[in-house]
């Protein structure tokens, strides 16, 4: 009889990290694994491709959930999610990151007793403000193992008194990033539809709540953007709920004049856009260290971020966006200072981290079954 294991994404950043632990799962015998995808991202350019370019196998489970206010998503998730659970009865529930679709994994299995792992447990900004920070922490305290991907991720989760159940296991984007940047090395179709080459254009991602939830914060995103794209081509791939928040409050037509906007992107494409750029711009967690490990500098547009390893080395500089004039300095400075970066830090594991976490839920699930 073989062990299962229930996986819960919903995200595209969820379905990276969930591509390279599937792949190390794959490789060992007696062990199921079936997906449910929330559908938290639903459009296919947000969900569909990404499966079929990490080679991920189909989900078990699509609950259909799609976006909404926080409540109703989180506790339609929830209900879905326990009864796929009570149906297949699995060994372990794996979760991934700081989403709804992780917190509501993570409470299902919790109340059905069922264990759960975390991977990237630990992050915290300490802002409580911010969603993803609350799912964090839930989902970290409810976890019955929590593989961290940095030291400093260790000392937060030790900070909480969780380091009994606590591993440090390095980074499965990472992982990632190895992997699937050799694979998209040679994909240049979308630079030379749009006439990019190397080093010559600037990468905008936008999609964090704190952001697109304030107009003040969004319009001096905007200014700033297209104030930059008159001495740089500037490319913007966009999220469906940003590309909503902006048409609504009338910013993206004149965004759409000056900027090179894109649907969202397949997760190959998005990875030869990052390698190839001058400089990224964005809000986003992974896509900060993305930057580093392609050697790309980065601009966070946020007051804090979680992975203080990628500010070391000046790789990767925080811009809170307060007013276009100063987002438009920090990444003008940035890109000046972009050959006296200092070293990469090697903070994020041995390129690994799959192959660890495996390896751990494998022990134990004999010692449960022991």
């Amino acid at each position: 009889m073989s062990n299962k294991i229930v996986t819960v994404i919903g995200a595209r950043p969820q379905f990276v990290k969930a591509a390279e632990v599937s792949r190390a799962l794959r490789k060992i015998s007696g062990i199921a694994e079936v997906l449910v995808h929330t559908g938290q991202h639903y459009d296919d350019n947000m969900s569909a491709v990404f499966f079929d370019e990490l080679s991920i196998p189909p989900p078990g489970y699509h609950l259909g959930v799609g976006s909404g206010m926080h409540g109703a998503q989180t506790g339609l998730m929830l209900s879905r999610i326990e009864e796929v659970l009570i149906r297949e009865r699995p060994d372990w529930v794996l979760i991934y990151g700081d989403t709804n679709s992780t917190m509501a994994g993570a409470l299902a299995a919790a109340k059905l007793h069922i264990p759960v792992a975390h991977v990237e447990a630990g992050l915290r900004s300490f802002n409580r403000s911010m969603p993803e920070e609350i799912n964090r922490i839930v989902s970290d305290h409810v976890s019955d193992v929590l593989y961290a991907p940095t030291t400093t991720a260790m000392a937060n989760l030790t900070n909480e008194g969780l380091s009994a159940k606590s591993l440090l296991v390095g980074d499965v984007m990472y992982d990632a990033a190895i992997f699937h940047g050799a694979q998209a090395s040679d994909r240049k179709k979308l630079l030379d539809s749009h006439n990019l080459e190397q080093g010559n254009y600037l990468l905008v991602t936008v999609h964090r709540a704190e952001n697109t939830d304030s107009l003040a914060r969004l319009t001096a995103i905007v200014d700033a953007l297209i104030n930059l794209a008159m001495r740089y081509s500037v490319v913007f791939p966009i999220h469906p709920r940003t590309l909503r928040v902006l048409q609504e409050a009338n910013l993206m037509t004149k965004l759409e004049v000056a900027l090179i906007v894109l649907p969202p992107c397949g997760y190959l494409d998005m990875v030869a856009l990052q390698k190839n750029a001058a400089l990224i711009i964005t809000d986003s967690g992974g896509v900060q260290k993305e930057a580093m490990f392609f050697g790309v500098p980065c601009v966070t547009l946020r007051d804090e971020t979680e992975w203080v390893e990628t500010l070391e080395g000046g790789w990767n500089i925080l811009a809170p966006p307060n007013s276009a004039v100063f987002i438009q300095g920090v990444v003008e400075a940035a890109l000046t200072n972009q050959h006296n970066l200092g070293a990469r830090t090697s903070a994020f594991g041995d390129g690994k981290a799959a192959v660890h976490i495996v390896e751990d839920l494998i022990q134990g699930i004999r010692r449960r079954a022991g």
